[in-house]
């Protein structure tokens, strides 16, 4: 079959690690194609207007430690603001009680902070002892994948409410699975990818930063710069490879180059027919990642209420159907925006009732912590990634118990011409931007020395 159009490397995926990949080639004087099967650039990262309301509907915050990250917004001369965090913060402990404070610490007796206290050590001590780009290699590493987050929190701490807080930040908030579905060694390397178990608990920290107009403008931006080079609407249906090279086919389209860069993530990979066949390791080690449940949730209302009563927006408990919660007023905006998460039994429970049902749950939660005027809200909008069939669901993906050492070390083996990877593979800034820009520029760096 003689192809239709011939350049040095074919992406697909234009998500923020595609486009990042054929930016740096580009630079590098490599011709590039991107093809991307949505109508739209970007993948997790999405702005949208909704009712009137500009709402981030996919990842959206910058933390300081996000290298990568921070210095492409300079590069594309994108601004950020500081995300609203003045007045204090509402917690639900297991007593049912509704608690404000201010500071990082929750409002907890101090038996359970204490136990939480020296939890955070032990995982921070954990995490230091793991290059996050190959946790399988970590001291005692085959023993953490086979115990589950939850059994390793009970064999260590005795505190019930300790023990779901601190699974709250890495089961509920990050991986957005059950604590007893994902190993210990798992919940490390998500501390360890943030610098820190203490890293990823801090929100002051963590989800320091917006960037104006939406973390999107990041993969638009090098969509701009990168032209007619991205096109969308193109689903790539079947990649033909020898040693020398591949034949992409899309619909009636063929793109013929000397490397292609599959940068989606690892359950969207097995949606292409390849032939030959990628080798048997490579599809059994994408067979056990999995995305977790997640359901983001919006509320706008005409002004941001809870300012004037002295809250912050923040607001955590492993016990309410919303687990966590931030002001996501938008930049020199008047309106107020409350953001949401929803995620894995939680998400689970609601998910099965009727829209109406499921609303009137989640409106009741917010109010839990806000108080009665969190309950009506000018628009309300549910960014369900469950139901996104490229990405089926969010934030990144992760593997089973025992999957991180047997199959982790698989995950940025190329085959052949092909490279693949995604942030659900990143070792710094795992599940992030920052590491899909890692990831990216990793994947540009490896053709540009072999060619």
């Amino acid at each position: 079959m003689s192809a239709d159009e011939q350049v040095d490397v074919l992406v697909v995926g234009a998500g923020a690690t595609g486009l990042s990949a054929a930016y740096a080639l580009g630079a590098g004087g490599r011709s590039v194609v991107v093809l991307e099967s949505r109508d739209r650039v970007g993948g997790r990262l999405w702005t949208d207007e909704v009712d009137g309301v500009d709402l981030e509907i996919g990842g959206q915050w910058v933390s300081p430690d996000q290298e990568a990250l921070l210095a492409m917004l300079d590069e594309l001369g994108l601004e950020t603001f500081e995300r609203h965090r003045e007045g204090e913060s509402v917690y639900v402990g297991l007593d049912g009680q509704r608690r404000t404070f201010t500071g990082e610490v929750l409002p907890v007796a101090p038996t359970v902070e204490a136990e939480m206290t020296r939890v955070t050590g032990l995982l921070d001590d954990l995490s230091a002892q793991m290059d996050p780009s190959r946790p399988w290699d970590m001291p005692g590493a085959v023993a953490l994948d086979q115990v589950t987050f939850l059994g390793w929190l009970e064999q260590t701490c005795d505190d019930q409410e300790a023990r779901d807080n601190i699974a709250m930040f890495i089961a509920q908030a990050m991986l957005t699975k059950p604590a007893h579905t994902f190993s210990a060694l798992q919940a490390v390397h998500m501390a360890a990818s943030a610098g820190s178990f203490s890293n990823l608990v801090d929100s002051e920290f963590i989800l320091d930063r917006r960037v104006i107009g939406g973390l999107q403008k990041v993969p638009l931006t090098l969509a701009e710069r990168l032209g007619e080079a991205v096109r969308t609407g193109h689903d790539v249906e079947k990649v033909s490879w020898t040693a020398d090279g591949v034949m992409v086919t899309c619909g009636g389209l063929t793109i013929a180059a000397r490397h292609l860069v599959i940068a989606v993530p690892p359950t969207a990979v097995m949606r292409i027919r390849f032939e030959p066949p990628l080798p048997s390791i490579q599809r059994e080690t994408r067979q056990h990642h999995s995305f977790g449940q997640v359901i983001k949730v919006h509320a706008t209302y005409d002004t941001p209420f809870w300012r004037g009563a002295g809250l912050s927006g923040t607001a955590f408990s492993p016990y309410e159907v919303v687990h966590e919660a931030y002001d996501n007023t938008n930049h020199d905006e008047s309106r107020g925006t409350l953001v949401g998460f929803v995620s894995d039994l939680q998400a689970d429970a609601v998910l099965a009732l009727s829209a109406e049902r499921r609303r009137e749950v989640i409106l009741s939660s917010l109010q839990t912590y806000f108080g009665p005027a969190a309950g009506e809200p000018a628009t309300y909008f549910e960014s369900d990634w469950t139901s996104e069939e490229l990405g089926s669901g969010a934030y990144g993906s992760s593997f089973d118990l025992g999957g991180l050492t047997r199959f982790g070390p698989r995950l940025r083996e190329a085959a052949g011409p092909i490279q693949i990877g995604s942030s659900d593979v990143a070792g710094l800034g795992f599940q992030h931007v920052d590491g899909a820009l890692r990831v990216g520029a990793e994947m540009a760096r490896s053709i540009l020395e072999e060619s």
